[in-house]
C-alpha cells in the first residue's frame, strides 16, 4: 500500500521487496524529498528498474547500495508489475519525472538551493543546465561532464565540498552512478543525491524522451532500443526478470 503521510523525515518508510531489493511506497516522493531538503537531511535516491534489479542479483555491492538507499522509487514498469502481482498498489514514477519536479519546486522552497549536474559527454551537462535555467530563471545550477581523469575527479570532489549543493543529479549510467554516489555522498551530507541515467542527454536536447503513447503503455524500453540498438544485450534482463516474476507467483 502507498502511504500519504510520511511523518518525520527520519522515520522508516513503508516498503515492499522486489527479488530481495526494497521499493519504498509513497504517494508523494518529491514532497518527501523536499521535506528532507528543508530539514537539511540528505538522501541517496535510487530509481529502480528491471535492469537494475537483475544487475543487483549478480552484483552484491550494488544490491547492498540499493538496500541502504534512503529512497528507492519504482522507476520501471516491470518493478510495478511484480509488486501488483503480489497484491500491492503501486504506481510507476520515472526518475526523470522526480528530478524534474524537484527542479521546478526547489527554488520556490529556497532560492539558495544550489543544483549540481554531473555526467554526460562534454558540453551535455552545460546545455542541460542552460535549458533548465531558461525554464526556471531562479534556479542556480553548476555542472561538470562525466569524462574526467582521476585528477579532475579529485578536483570535482573538492568543488562539491566547497559549494555544498543541495540537489546533486548524477548521470553516469547504472551501476556506475550508484557506486559513485555511495562512495562520495558523505562530502555533501545535507544534499539529495539522485542517479538520473540519461536524463542529461534529454534535457540538453541530445536525445528525446519516448512519445507519450510509449510511456503510457510501458514501452519506453522498446523506443530506447530503437534509438540505441546496441543496448539489445542489456535488454536481455527483461525476459529474465519476467521469468523470475512468474516463478514467484503463488496461484
Amino acid at each position: 500500500m502507498t502511504e500519504k503521510n510520511f511523518g518525520s523525515v527520519l522515520s522508516p518508510l513503508p516498503k515492499n521487496l522486489v527479488l530481495g531489493l526494497p521499493v519504498h511506497c509513497l504517494d508523494d516522493y518529491s514532497g518527501f524529498l523536499l521535506s528532507r531538503l528543508e530539514a537539511r537531511v540528505g538522501a541517496h535516491v535510487v530509481t529502480l528498474n528491471t535492469e537494475m534489479v537483475m544487475q543487483g542479483e549478480r552484483d552484491p555491492i550494488l544490491a547492498k547500495i540499493i538496500c541502504q538507499a534512503d529512497l528507492v522509487i519504482p522507476d520501471g514498469a516491470g518493478v510495478v508489475l511484480y509488486l501488483r502481482l503480489q497484491g500491492k498498489s503501486v504506481h510507476r514514477f520515472p526518475g526523470i519525472e522526480l528530478a524534474e519536479r524537484l527542479l521546478w519546486q526547489a527554488p520556490k522552497q529556497n532560492p539558495d538551493n544550489l543544483v549540481f549536474f554531473y555526467g554526460g559527454s562534454p558540453g551535455v551537462a552545460m546545455k542541460a543546465a542552460e535549458s533548465w535555467q531558461e525554464k526556471v530563471p531562479k534556479l542556480s545550477i553548476a555542472c561538470q561532464h562525466g569524462y574526467l581523469s582521476p585528477a579532475e575527479e579529485k578536483e570535482l570532489l573538492q568543488t562539491l565540498a566547497q559549494l555544498q549543493p543541495r540537489l546533486i543529479f548524477v548521470g553516469l549510467g547504472v551501476p556506475r552512478q550508484e557506486l559513485w554516489i555511495a562512495e562520495n555522498k558523505h562530502i555533501c551530507p545535507q544534499a539529495i543525491w539522485i542517479g538520473i541515467g540519461g536524463s542529461l542527454d534529454i534535457w540538453s536536447g541530445l536525445k528525446e524522451r519516448p512519445p507519450t503513447w510509449f510511456c503510457e503503455n510501458s514501452l519506453e524500453w522498446l523506443y530506447r532500443l530503437y534509438q540505441e540498438p546496441w543496448r539489445w544485450r542489456r535488454m536481455l534482463a527483461l525476459p529474465q526478470f519476467a521469468w523470475r516474476t512468474l516463478m514467484g507467483i503463488k496461484f
